[in-house]
């Protein structure tokens, strides 16, 4: 049996009809139609599909989409801001951070809630922050680099 429930999703309201085992991911991916947020490893390992909720990373794919009734959720699509790229989007372009892009996504979203609590981390603290995201293609080394930079970007708006 299904519930109709509403959704607060990138400042937009999205009112869609869940069974009560539905996940957040796939309630944004199948329902809402923001595809945005990956599906990776459905255990809450990886990272690809980290969304704010309330402004905390959490991992969609271990949510329950009924959980989230009531709640502000930011996925990687509401990043921008008035179409212009976050600085973090930005800055991941300049260095080539993504290479396949699956996990984009979600270290992207994971950035921002990092810049939103300490504009200038260290590189242990942005280590730390994106510790719950996996990458298998890049070695991290220009995703370093990428928030780095995001940092400076940052500084000069």
């Amino acid at each position: 049996m299904k519930s109709l429930i509403k959704l607060h999703v990138n400042r937009d309201l999205h009112e869609i009809a869940v069974n009560s085992n539905r996940t957040l991911l796939e309630a944004l991916r199948y329902d809402c139609h923001l595809t945005g947020t990956k599906q990776g490893c459905d255990m809450g390992d990886c990272g690809a599909c980290t969304v704010l909720i309330d402004g905390v990373p959490i991992q969609s794919c271990i949510t329950l989409a009924v959980e989230c009734v009531g709640k502000e959720i930011l996925t990687v699509e509401g990043i921008a801001k008035q179409d212009k790229p976050h600085p973090v989007q930005i800055a991941w372009n300049n260095h080539g951070a993504s290479q396949c892009g699956y996990c984009t996504p979600g270290f992207i979203v994971v950035a921002k809630w990092l810049f939103d609590h300490n504009s200038n981390p260290t590189e242990d603290e942005i280590k730390i922050a994106l510790s719950g995201n996996i990458c298998r293609c890049t070695g991290y080394t220009k995703i370093i680099s990428a928030m780095k930079e995001t940092i400076q970007l940052m500084n000069n708006e």
